[in-house]
């Protein structure tokens, strides 16, 4: 334990007591505070980019004895990957407060941002929760401000929607305790400084050490992916996103789709490989195929949606099942491409859901066969429409471009059957997003877009800041996979 704070309890403390501050404050400041710790979140995140040397290793970690009758410790640490989705959560949250805020007549706007903050502390817990127990604590911690976003602020089918998404989310969490119990069963004893002896521990060494009997980690392997699978959501666990996407307010569906999928990704790439290797090469095919089902069938739901909101939701279902696919596929490339996928996907779909935001509340409807001609009225909309487009179907000098292209060579090393079809989802893409620009912004205007106008200066602004991004990481990626290399040596040994 440190005598200062350090920087992950800086990523939790802040959002949690900015989201506690927010319900207490009268109505009319709660939207600028909510900002305000929004951006001293992303603050940290950046400066702590310059302090991830080995020498300020005691900034990244804390420890503090917690339930140690258990063997339990409130451990938090920064890893590669862990730096990388603080970082891209920081960036999310305060894009995600922004379109919040400018929807008309939003009702207790004290408790939409202050929940919006307890979902951001929550999610930071899940990407630096180096203990069984805080990462259980928080993975449902950052579940529950977002049912409850989903349910009061929602449309006009959110109820069943979100208790759908509530029940799917509940059982994963629900299997993946039972598999935390069970594996903390097996692990050796702890020792705290002052002598307390556990007779098991939580920590993540632990588990990565325990001696389950070999007849039980394929099950326990299941139990784990099941929750992760969820989150993410892979083919066939992924039927509660759609509506809920659509339901949703944009701002909520920004982190659902954005960040909240990433928990997924994290919990396979920290937990459930190096957990069960063995297991994780021997069921490899199976997850890889699942993936490549998702992200063909999603892709092909989405060139015959009209509902834009649903269009956007599988396009991301076919992007995540992919990252799945290469994490899978024990290759060096492949792996190192869905670590800056994961960075890069969470940029252009938030992005992308705030174009959708744009438009809806420009226009009042979200279906392409009422859009038309909005490229006469809103035409620096269309400019950064079309260059988040070309990112998200991996064109080059963009940011997806690279990541996608070392998942797909690291597939194609591992069997080349598995790019091929993988090959179909960027086919697909291209044809449900120039689908998607030539419907909304092209063709005659119609009664919806009549009215409507260009975006604002701070909207130009926002989009110019995204889009720079987005060419940037296009041609310089390389520090993002600088920066998470140091997980590869977690998921064992690579082709």
């Amino acid at each position: 334990m440190g005598t200062y704070i350090t920087f992950p309890e800086l990523f939790i403390l802040i959002p949690l007591f900015g989201g506690i501050i927010c319900f207490l404050l009268p109505k009319r400041f709660a939207a600028n505070f909510a900002m305000f710790f929004s951006l001293a979140t992303l603050t940290v995140a950046i400066v702590a980019l310059k302090f991830s040397n080995d020498e300020y290793i005691s900034w990244n970690n804390v420890s503090y004895e917690w339930l140690k009758q258990i063997g339990s410790t409130y451990y938090l640490g920064i890893d590669g990957v862990g730096r990388m989705l603080t970082l891209l959560t920081a960036i999310g949250f305060p894009i995600a407060i922004y379109a919040g805020l400018y929807k008309k007549n939003l009702e207790n706007i004290r408790a939409f941002v202050g929940l919006l903050l307890l979902a951001e502390a929550g999610i930071m817990g899940v990407f630096l929760a180096y203990d069984a127990l805080v990462f259980y604590f928080y993975w449902e911690l950052a579940l529950i401000p977002m049912y409850f976003l989903c349910s009061i602020w929602g449309g006009d089918k959110r109820i069943q929607t979100t208790f759908k998404f509530f029940v799917y989310t509940f059982i994963g969490s629900l299997l993946m305790l039972v598999g935390i119990i069970y594996l903390y069963s097996f692990t050796e004893a702890k020792v705290f400084a002052d002598g307390t002896r556990s007779l098991h521990s939580f920590s993540l060494t632990a588990f990565y050490h325990a001696r389950v009997p070999a007849e039980s980690t394929a099950w326990l392997f299941w139990l784990f992916f099941a929750a992760f699978a969820i989150k993410m959501p892979i083919f066939p666990l992924h039927t509660w996103q759609p509506a809920t996407y659509d339901q949703s307010p944009t701002a909520v569906t920004m982190i659902l789709s954005g960040i909240m999928v990433k928990m997924g990704l994290l919990g396979v790439i920290r937990w459930l490989i190096p957990i069960f290797p063995a297991v994780a090469v021997q069921v490899a095919d199976i997850v890889i195929i699942l993936s490549l089902i998702g992200i063909v069938y999603a892709s092909c739901l989405a060139i015959v949606q009209d509902n834009l909101k649903k269009l956007v939701a599988y396009s991301s279902i076919a992007h995540i099942g992919l990252m799945c696919a290469a994490l899978f596929s024990s290759t060096t490339l492949g792996i190192q491409g869905a670590f800056l996928q994961m960075f890069n996907h969470g940029i252009n779909i938030i992005a992308l859901w705030l174009v959708v935001d744009v438009i809806e509340k420009h226009t009042g409807v979200k279906r392409l066969s009422e859009l038309g001609g909005l490229a006469t009225k809103a035409p620096s909309l269309t400019i950064a429409l079309v260059v988040i487009a070309c990112a998200n179907i991996a064109l080059p000098l963009t940011n997806g471009f690279v990541g996608e292209f070392m998942m797909f060579a690291g597939l194609w090393k591992m069997n080349p059957w598995y790019a091929a079809v993988a090959g179909l989802g960027v086919i697909l893409a291209a044809v449900y997003t120039l689908n998607m620009i030539q419907k909304i912004f092209f063709g005659e205007v119609v009664q919806s877009t009549s009215a409507s106008t260009d975006i604002n200066l701070y909207q130009k602004v926002l989009f110019g800041v995204l889009i720079t991004g987005i060419i940037y990481l296009g041609i310089f990626p390389q520090q993002i996979i600088d920066m998470t290399s140091i997980n590869l040596k977690l998921l064992g040994n690579l082709k």
